[in-house]
């Protein structure tokens, strides 16, 4: 026991040394002075059991996964030499953004110009580089929009070019629309295959109203059905460009994108500002770091940021000291100071997301400035409860819960319970992708199997004067359990309003009968029709949001077989007839299945409720009603029949009566069973009925 115990001290003493042997030559600054070798004795006392094995399983663990975050800034003080920006004026900077459709090559296009400038190495792994989490790189796409910057020489000059690559999916147009705020200009990449879509329309729009310079691009020439004409007279038409301001380019292969940093150089304005004025910052991105607390992504419009620096938030007005600074390359490298024009990192003793307003200006304590009008706050169109599957692992749910809220402040987070389900929480979210990523990120990095409850959209119910709620004009509700009841809406209620968008469909002609009929189902009113070119078309529906929030996307793809694009921006409320549909098993409500649905789509949505529960539940001794119900009114019904004993089979002939009385008794004995029976049902069968309806 004795050498076994040895052996585990002398190996965990040896992997101790080797951590702290690279930090030192990285030149981060161990907290505690171990210094021993593998003959010595540790300065601090270590416990020779089992536990042994586990530190130094956890210190393996640790080191591993904060090697993998972007946000483990803690060593980037001295990742390499501490950059001295100083020689990039404000003339010597550039900052854009690629903005395009989702799966048009942003990515992809971002790791070829970090290889040409050396940012990286040019290796045949150089996949989605800026794209750091796990459900980016499996999915091919981009949830939030992440920066990186570049030095590169451009005839005889050495010029700071940040880069932030953009999400291309509707969702996230929010995380476009800030990052926009940190550009002078955007680079407006298009496939040469699909040509022109719905979220390019978007993002052109986005880069228009914030007077930005619009580079244009295409990419994938070198496929064998790229189109470049065509794609060109697409964008001649939806942007007015000429033939000449086309970069031709293959990202995967490279071909063409030397092209695109000149182009940046040479088009894209130098931001303006003096180092020498007042300091002025914004915060356009923040995400949050284990040890470091919130790191801020801001760029410098004025002034100059060095370490040690007090600065002031115009939201809060809190104080902070600025500890730690840098540039993202795309690991974060520390700076001496950051000036006017540049874009990087700011770590300054932040605690918590909710202290780094997105959009705040911060400046120094003693020169104040003129705030900045900042961005449209995030708004949640998508709601849904979720739930621990095994209700023992309610506490190990609530800490990974609070973690990842801290690394994406778009959701919004309520407790809440469920008689049914237990407690949960409810969620707001940006849009279906959106709640299908946080689910995701939530199983694969943390390890908790959720259930998550049918999503909803908040309706606005205005109540009338005399109402029970005088303080409360309107409410807008999004959880079906918190509905006005039969006779409140009768006689405090003075209307209900759905929330309405303006969605955009670009899809192949052939396809027009399709689309139209798919709007048509949506509850959609047609707006326009507009046609890109002999091929393409675009049409403008406006759609209540319940309608397309959930399976309406699926929906047009299959239509199209994969070639529509889709987009949609708010519109304000539309008056409607919501209505509440509940479940009930033997006249005892369901709560977790309400949903709020339109009146065309009650008796639809009851049917297939029933049907869908019907199917989870298991027979047993009594007959079990299963009833979709709005208000108390029964519009649909199914019944899971009972089990049949058969009594009269001890009976080998006689009288009739002797038969009769068996049966009778059977059914008294039934009925007693159904009058006092419980029915039980299974969290398993809630999670089959919510996934499939």
């Amino acid at each position: 026991m004795a050498s076994g115990g040895t052996t585990a001290m002398r190996g965990l003493a040896w992997r101790l040394q080797c951590t702290l042997t690279s930090a030192a030559g990285r030149g981060a600054r161990p907290s505690l002075p171990l210094t021993f070798g593998l003959a010595e004795q540790p300065a601090f006392p270590l416990s020779l059991t089992a536990r042994s094995g586990h530190r130094a399983r956890g210190l393996r663990t640790t080191t591993a996964s904060l090697a993998a975050r972007k946000s483990s800034v803690e060593g980037s003080s001295a990742g390499s030499a501490v950059h001295d920006l100083s020689e990039f004026t404000p003339d010597l900077v550039r900052n854009f953004a690629i903005v395009a459709h989702i799966d048009h090559g942003k990515s992809t296009l971002a790791d070829r110009l970090l290889e040409i400038t050396g940012t990286i190495d040019k290796t045949g792994d150089n996949k989605q580089v800026l794209d750091t989490l796990q459900v980016e790189r499996e999915r091919g796409i981009t949830v939030r929009s992440q920066s990186a910057t570049m030095i590169y020489e451009h005839e005889g000059k050495k010029y700071l070019v940040n880069l932030i690559d953009t999400p291309g999916h509707v969702d996230f147009a929010n995380s476009v629309s800030r990052a926009l705020a940190a550009c002078q200009g955007v680079l407006l990449l298009v496939d040469a295959v699909n040509g022109v879509q719905a979220q390019t329309v978007a993002n052109f729009f986005l880069a228009f109203e914030q007077d930005l310079k619009v580079l244009f691009g295409v990419n994938k020439v070198d496929l064998q059905h790229a189109d470049v004409e065509r794609t060109w007279g697409q964008m001649q038409k939806m942007f007015d460009c000429e033939r000449g301001e086309l970069i031709e380019m293959s990202a995967k292969s490279g071909l063409g994108v030397g092209s695109v940093l000149p182009a940046v150089i040479r088009d894209v304005p130098a931001p303006a500002g003096e180092r020498d004025g007042p300091l002025k910052c914004l915060l356009f991105d923040s995400w949050h770091d284990p040890f470091r607390g919130v790191i801020c992504l801001m760029e410098l419009l004025s002034g100059t940021l060095r370490p040690g620096d007090a600065v002031k938030s115009a939201h809060t007005g809190n104080r902070y000291e600025v500890t730690d600074l840098g540039i993202l390359r795309p690991q974060a490298q520390a700076a001496r100071a950051l000036y006017a024009g540049h874009v990087g990192y700011v770590v300054m003793n932040m605690k918590s997301c909710g202290e780094a307003q997105i959009g705040d200006t911060f400046f120094a304590p003693d020169r104040p400035v003129e705030p900045l009008p900042g961005f449209k706050p995030t708004k949640a169109v998508v709601f849904a409860g979720i739930y621990p599957v095994d209700p023992d692992q309610h506490d190990a749910l609530a800490g990974a819960l609070d973690k990842i809220v801290l690394t994406d402040p778009s959701v919004t987070m309520t407790t809440e319970s469920s008689p049914a389900l237990g407690q949960g929480w409810r969620f707001g979210f940006l849009g279906m992708l959106h709640m299908d990523v946080f689910q995701t990120r939530l199983e694969q990095e943390y390890g908790q199997s959720v259930m998550v409850t049918a999503p909803s959209v908040p309706m606005k119910v205005v109540w009338k004067d005399h109402a029970r709620r005088p303080d409360l004009r309107e409410e807008f509700i999004e959880n079906p359990h918190y509905w006005p009841d039969t006779l409140e809406l009768q006689k405090d209620v003075a209307g209900i309003y759905e929330p309405m968008v303006v969605g955009t469909l670009v899809f192949p002609n052939e396809h027009m009968g399709a689309v139209l009929a798919l709007g048509n189902e949506a509850r959609g009113t047609l707006l326009s029709t507009d046609f890109l070119d002999e091929l393409r078309t675009i049409l403008k529906f406006r759609f209540p949001l319940c309608e397309i929030a959930t399976e309406f996307f699926n929906d047009l793809k299959s239509a199209t077989s994969g070639y529509a694009s889709f987009d949609y921006e708010e519109d304000g409320y539309q008056a409607s007839n919501i209505q509440k549909v509940s479940v009930l098993v033997n006249k005892f409500e369901v709560d977790p299945l309400a949903v709020l649905v339109h009146e065309s789509r009650v008796r639809a949505t009851g049917r297939n409720l029933c049907q869908r529960l019907r199917e989870q539940l298991k027979r047993g001794l009594f007959e079990i009603a299963i009833q979709a119900t709005v208000g108390n009114k029964i519009i649909a019904r199914e019944t899971l029949r009972a089990f049949r004993k058969d009594v009269t089979a001890k009976c080998y002939g006689g009288d009739m009566s002797r038969k009769r009385k068996l049966l009778e008794k059977q059914k008294e004995g039934r009925s007693r069973m159904q009058r006092f029976g419980n029915v039980d049902v299974p969290r398993e069968a809630f999670m089959r009925v919510i996934r499939k309806n």
